[in-house]
């Protein structure tokens, strides 16, 4: 099986693109499947779900991360660290992304450093996903990350301003179309709650649009994300009992079933069509 990189979308900050990342990782390596998590986000929150703060801080003065990664346009196969579970590696962030935009701007064919920089990962085939968490930001560093990547997923959380921008993030997406292989795996709706309203009107509103794919799965608010990942660990390994990690095994058969059934490359010429036209996704507007 070739390698399949799918990265994390979302201009919108807390629609839990890091929690869908990391956890997604955890449930794919324990069905067997070798996983590479990349961690794009100067927050650092990927590389902090599986290592103590201690940790992640000295991995990102290390001068190994991926930020010296991408500056050099070096192979990640020297960045990568081995986490404590089987099938499952991370190539760790580090505060001086935030740099990176800069950065990019000096460099020839800035749009595909990171494609660069997994190429050898990728030829190797070494991994079956690589996943790629982002910054809720637009830029180049996202059109790297998209340009790098065969999918994108973008959480969305189910709340009043949860739709907010994402036909920002849909044009976004068209306009790298011409250059970058990325299609749409899917939107996953995040933070569920089903004693509020909007998790009805998120679902009605993206039902509206045959162009957007939604996962069936949904990921419910569970205090037991937010204890897994301040002990660092994903939610199985810290309740596997518990509804959100049901719902992130749920979700990793969904890949691993779309995955199985379709080609590299496939993809739609545009997304959110009637999303964009709305302006951002919520009735009325």
């Amino acid at each position: 099986m070739k390698t399949t990189v799918i990265c994390f979308t979302n201009n919108k900050g807390g629609s839990g693109k890091s929690t869908v990342c990391a956890n997604l990782g955890y449930e794919l390596a324990s069905a067997g499947k070798r996983v590479l998590l990349v961690d794009g986000d100067m927050q650092m929150n990927l590389t902090l779900s599986y290592f103590s703060e201690e940790e992640t801080i000295s991995m990102a003065q290390s001068g190994k991360t991926l930020y010296e990664a991408v500056c050099d346009r070096a192979d990640l196969t020297d960045f990568i660290v081995r986490s404590k579970y089987e099938h499952l590696d991370l190539v760790p962030s580090s505060s001086l992304m935030s740099q990176l935009e800069f950065k990019l701007f000096t460099m020839m064919q800035r749009e595909f450093v990171l494609a660069d920089c997994l190429s050898g990962i990728k030829a190797q085939e070494t991994y079956d996903y690589i996943l790629i968490d982002s910054p809720p930001t637009l830029g180049n560093w996202v059109i790297n990350i998209l340009a790098a990547s065969d999918y994108s997923i973008m959480p969305v959380e189910a709340s009043p301003w949860g739709l907010f921008g994402l036909a920002n993030m849909f044009d976004f997406l068209d306009s790298v179309s011409g250059f970058c292989p990325v299609s749409l795996l899917g939107v996953v709706i995040t933070k569920v709650d089903e004693r509020k309203k909007y998790y009805r009107q998120t679902s009605d509103v993206l039902s509206q649009y045959s162009d957007i794919p939604v996962f069936k799965t949904v990921i419910h608010v569970d205090s037991a994300v937010e204890w897994a990942e301040d002990n660092s660990l994903p939610v199985s390994a810290f309740r596997k009992s518990a509804r959100s990690a049901d719902e992130f095994r749920h979700l990793a058969k969904e890949i691993i079933k779309y995955n199985k059934e379709v080609t590299h490359g496939s993809r739609k010429k545009q997304y959110g069509k009637g999303i964009k036209e709305n302006g951002n996704g919520r009735k009325g507007s």
